[in-house]
Formats: structure tokens, sequence, C-alpha cells
């Protein structure tokens, strides 16, 4: 059951990001995604400006982790078992394999060679090579899905 859950999350996801793109004002929402290149390009070119945010990555972050916190519990709730390294492992495996499949299957080949992605005002594709903002975002988000793993493994393990 916790194998066809991942499935699940990670064809939703799949879709999320494939609805969430494909014209520049759904692709200037994902502003902190583009390459630090691509993101001077944006600032310059006034036919983008007010149309894209730049925050901090910290609240983005712990939005996240609310997010997943709540998700993961709900998804691992029938799942779960009284013991807390059970629940911990079953919910670990659901963030870092979604978390994996995020980085490879979307970041590294789909979004870097779709043109989905790329604004029409910056259509080269070399600008949007540099995978150094994906592989930033997966070590974040390991260090989230284990808290994630850690919080919902015990809450879990109460009951």
């Amino acid at each position: 059951m916790l194998i066809i859950e991942t499935i699940v999350l990670c064809c939703a996801l799949f879709m999320a990001c494939l609805l969430g793109s494909g014209t520049d004002k759904k692709n200037l929402r994902q502003y902190a995604s583009y390459p630090d290149v691509v993101q001077t390009r944006i600032r310059e070119l006034e036919c983008y400006q007010g149309q894209f945010k730049e925050g901090a990555i910290l609240p983005h972050w712990i939005a996240n982790l609310f997010l997943f916190a709540v998700l993961f519990f709900l998804l691992v709730l029938p799942l779960r078992r009284g013991q807390f390294v059970d629940n911990f492992v079953a919910l670990l495996f659901l963030g870092e394999t979604v978390n994996v499949f995020d980085l490879v299957v979307i970041d590294l080949l789909w979004w870097r060679n779709t043109q989905r992605i790329r604004l029409s005002a910056l259509p080269q594709k070399q600008l949007y090579q540099n995978p150094q903002k994906h592989i930033e975002a997966f070590f974040r988000a390991a260090v989230m899905f284990v808290l994630v793993a850690l919080l919902d493994g015990y809450l879990l393990s109460l009951f």
C-alpha cells in the first residue's frame, strides 16, 4: 500500500509541475527554481517587471514542512503501526522517494529539457541547464522529509 501511495504521490507531483507551467505567467511563479543567469535576465527584462516575486527560502521551506507533515500524516494514518520506528521508516521512505523522483525525473530529466518552462523572451535551452538550484532544493527537502518523518512517526505512534 505504501508503494502505491508513493507512486500516486509522484504522479500527482509531476502533474502539478506540468499544469503549473507552460505560460510565462505560470512559469514566473517558479522564479526561484530558475538558474541565476535566468533570474538575472528576468530582472533585466521590462516585460517581466512586477510579474515575479523574490523571496526568502526559509518561509517557503517552513510552509512545505507543514504541508507535507499534514499530507504524510493523512497518507500513512491507515498504515500506521504502534512502533515509532515502523512509522518513521514508512514516512521516510515516502518522503525521500518523492524527493529523489522530484530531483531525477522532474528536475534533471524533464524540467531542463522541456520547452514548457522556458520563458518566451528567453527561449534558449542552454540558459536552463544549470542544475544547481534543483540540487540545493533536493538537500533542503531531504532534511525536511526527515523532520516530517520524525514528527509524524511520533504522532502516529501515540494512538
